[in-house]
């Protein structure tokens, strides 16, 4: 089986799951009650279970991309699409705008915790962007360890944040924390498609500069790739994603952990290739995700967060132990 078949086979599996999920739940709708109008399960479908599928798709598509892209930015498997501090600046973001209990200039509907979100994503990418650049030029490694800092400090300060906090904002920062998409609104899933659309488009245009860097630096240089420019695109690109989707749906981890890399084992690291696969792959895996967290403990919802969580501990040992050594990893 070549590879174009592969993808196919996986493309049309994920679109299979995403389209038959919004069916699943407490009750399932039979597909003839959708064309029945005023029928109960046909406003529940259209209003409440397709919309949430496909921000399920999306988030699982935009953080398994800035996986991928990171992955191959540090050339480790273990790398995150929050290793930069991005999720963690979100976090802040909103975890500050509960603790004041809203800003009065961003306080309609979900506005408030998507601005202050975005504003804590673009300040940890600013302060990554100007810790590295005054170190001179774009270094891999210390974009990384700058990376590591901030997301250490800025979950530090949502732990004083949440301190701080009364009983009532306190809960609210938590359940956010865990990530979920119940609260999700309609109205942002197109500033959610567009910001996934746009990056998966700019990572393919990337693709052959991408695949030259994942044989090193020295190499990349020398077919003239322009290793700052190239870098920077693909710290902005990613990041802009994961911004989004943690400002939308909270922290959801292990995502572009794991897709990547079993995409990797099947599809090698081509990335023209890689990237519709692990855009379609993720989607559906988080969709999987958020049924499961609507289904294991029904008629309760598990944070989808966790239920990530859950499975990502185990990928990262299994990654870990399959490795061999620690030296092989890098």
């Amino acid at each position: 089986m070549n590879t174009y078949t592969k993808i196919s086979i996986l493309i049309a599996v994920s679109l299979g799951i995403t389209l038959a999920s919004p069916f699943f739940g407490l009750s399932f709708i039979e597909p003839s009650s959708l064309f029945i109008d005023d029928h109960q399960d046909a406003a529940v479908f259209w209003r409440l279970r397709a919309p949430r599928a496909a921000a399920a798709f999306l988030a699982g598509a935009g953080l398994s991309m800035s996986g991928m892209v990171f992955q191959a930015l540090f050339r480790n498997p273990l790398a995150t699409p929050f290793t930069l501090g991005v999720s963690s600046g979100a976090s802040l973001g909103a975890s500050i705008y509960f603790w004041l209990g809203g800003i009065a200039l961003v306080r309609s509907g979900s506005v408030g915790p998507l601005t202050s979100s975005l504003a804590g994503a673009g300040l940890s990418m600013f302060l990554v962007w100007t810790i590295t650049r005054s170190r001179g030029g774009m270094s891999t490694a210390i974009m990384l360890l700058a990376g590591v800092v901030i997301n250490f400090f800025f979950s530090s300060l949502v732990l004083f944040v949440q301190y701080l906090s009364d009983a009532h904002d306190s809960l609210r920062i938590m359940h956010w924390l865990m990530g979920s998409l119940a609260s999700l609104e309609t109205a942002r899933l197109a500033d959610l498609a567009f910001v996934v659309i746009c990056g998966g488009v700019f990572i393919t245009i990337l693709a052959p500069e991408i695949d030259l860097l994942t044989t090193g630096e020295e190499m990349a240089a020398s077919r003239g790739v322009k290793l700052s420019s190239l870098k920077l695109k693909i710290f902005l690109s990613a990041s802009i994603m994961v911004g989004t989707v943690v400002s939308l749906a909270g922290p959801i981890g292990f995502v572009g952990l794991m897709v990547p890399h079993a995409a990797r084992l099947f599809l090698g690291w081509n990335h023209r290739l890689l990237t519709p696969a692990v855009f379609f792959s993720g989607g559906a895996f988080l969709v999987l995700c958020d049924l499961a967290s609507r289904l294991v403990l029904a008629p309760a919802e598990i944070p989808i967060g966790i239920v990530t969580a859950l499975l990502g501990g185990p990928f990262f040992l299994w990654i870990l132990f399959r490795s061999g050594s620690m030296g092989d990893l890098f």
